[in-house]
């Protein structure tokens, strides 16, 4: 008997131990300085039974929203709890009818079609909004939303197949975006982490000229990515390595990147914290078992040299893939799961 009860804890060591070799990403301690419970928020909830994956989270010049993305294409708008969400962007040939998920066409079947806007930044000057769509390409639509307008699909003679995270110079009114993947589309994400697939793109689009430029290819799964407060250098977020790269574009460094920090988590997307740092959201951790406490992390606060400062924790269900700090203290959380976006007090 004593035997067998040791059993199932020698198994399950084991399975952790092949775990770590097959994952892309060693997991690591972190330091927390101070915790936020996620699990704790409002939820500005969408509408419809189908629709769900506000992924990415931006406000305008203006302060309003939040804006967000979802799963059939559209880009949505907060107008309070009183008015709720309305349709602010759509992608050209946009179809509601053909668009609107069901219990027998879910959104993985629509949305090559409809789009799946991954990354929003508004550019203040202009009021532009541009989309990082999977599918589309990166996309930009005028001040009061409506059809938005396909700025690039193909660079340097190769098609975008995973167009993922986008940020927006606010002084050039430069663009730079991530291409996941030259080989595998949003639909086959799983396939970009499990092969080890590097065929990534760092891009940036100037709309003064129309004219897009590869920064740097070769990357393992680039996805979002945020510009430093003193707009020398883009912080890129390394999916399946689960680490953050900095990547220089301006200064004596200006064109070469490097790691600035290894993270406990597959991250997402990368926003700035307004304090020099950034807010990185982890899909999930490195070793997270199924079974176990239902809290894993949500994402972590880093200083501008990589430091772990904060972090927040929450249910395994909730899967984040953006925060976005607010003044007062507010954390607007996105997910690509989930049919609402959160929103946690610090």
């Amino acid at each position: 008997m004593a035997i067998r009860a040791k059993l199932p804890l020698a198994l399950a060591i084991s399975c952790l131990a092949v775990l770590q070799l097959l994952l892309p990403c060693a997991a690591r301690p972190v330091r927390e300085t101070g915790t936020i419970d996620g699990s704790r928020s409002q939820h500005l909830k969408l509408r419809g039974s189908f629709l769900r994956g506000p992924e990415s989270v931006a406000f305008d010049g203006a302060g309003a929203g939040p804006y967000s993305g979802v799963s059939d294409g559209r880009v949505l708008k907060w107008n309070g709890h009183a008015r709720g969400w309305s349709t602010y962007a759509y992608s050209p040939g946009y179809n509601a009818k053909a668009c609107t998920a069901s219990r027998v066409r879910p959104a993985e079947v629509t949305e090559s079609m409809c789009g799946r806007p991954l990354g929003l930044r508004f550019h203040y000057g202009s009021g532009d909004l541009y989309i990082a769509d999977a599918y589309k390409g990166l996309m930009r639509v005028g001040p009061g939303g409506g059809e938005a307008t396909v700025v690039a699909t193909m660079v340097d003679g190769k098609p975008l197949r995973f167009t993922n995270g986008v940020d927006v110079d606010q002084v050039t009114g430069e663009v730079y975006f991530t291409d996941s993947s030259m080989k595998y589309s949003r639909s086959q994400h799983e396939r970009v982490t499990a092969t080890g697939d590097s065929t990534g793109r760092l891009m940036k689009y100037d709309p003064k000229t129309d004219h897009v430029t590869v920064l740097q290819s070769g990357i393992t799964y680039p996805n979002g990515l945020a510009i430093s407060a003193d707009r020398t250098h883009l912080v890129v977020a390394l999916t399946g390595p689960c680490k953050l790269m900095r990547y220089w574009i301006t200064g004596p460094k200006v064109g070469t990147s490097e790691t600035l920090a290894d993270l406990p988590g597959y991250p997402d997307n990368v926003r700035p914290d307004g304090r020099g740092g950034f807010w990185v959201a982890l899909h999930r951790e490195k070793m997270e078992l199924p079974f176990g406490p239902d809290r894993h992390l949500l994402a972590v606060r880093i200083d501008a040299d990589g430091k772990v400062l904060q972090v927040m924790r929450g249910p395994k269900n909730v899967r984040p893939t953006e925060v976005v700090e607010r003044k007062g203290g507010k954390l607007y959380m996105g997910s690509v799961e989930l049919p609402y976006v959160a929103v946690v007090s610090a």
